[in-house]
């Protein structure tokens, strides 16, 4: 493995730890399992470093507010039966540790059929089962909420 390949790897070992909050456990074990040996290393380096960057630089609570369809969704994560349009992170409180703070974000829920904008718990989904869906693109909440594509 020649020198460049070994820094884009750990560059993506590295975003993939800053962004556990984001990731639930399994589904990050198995794209570490991937970035370090598999024929798709490339796409999910690729994928790990995208996402780190969005994470990094998306709204944070109330960044959005009144934008109404215009609000950007950042994140999609999917389970069997629902899924959840993440378009604002927790802007966490001074006295929280900055490595440990997202605890919830705010965005759209589709859970068994039933739609709700408000707070999401991260743990809470994640512990579910809920995936980051790694082929998702940001986009206005108005072409997504309430949609079957969504």
């Amino acid at each position: 493995m020649n020198q460049p390949t070994k820094l884009r790897i750990a560059s993506a070992l590295a975003a993939l730890i800053s962004i556990k909050s984001f990731i639930g456990p399994a589904q990050s074990a198995f794209v570490k399992h991937l970035i370090q040996s598999s024929e798709e290393r490339d796409f999910f380096i690729d994928k790990i470093l995208e996402l780190q960057r969005i994470i990094s630089t998306m709204p944070v609570t109330y960044q959005q507010d009144g934008l109404g369809d215009n609000a950007i969704v950042h994140l999609r994560y999917f389970t069997p039966r629902s899924y959840f349009l993440i378009t604002e992170k927790d802007i966490g409180a001074e006295e929280d540790d900055p490595s440990d703070f997202q605890k919830q974000a705010y965005g759209y829920a589709c859970v068994n059929g039933e739609h709700d904008m408000g707070y999401i718990s991260l743990p809470e989904i994640l512990a579910a089962g809920a995936e980051i869906d790694f082929h998702f693109t940001p986009s206005p909440i108005g072409r997504l909420a309430g949609t079957e594509i969504a």
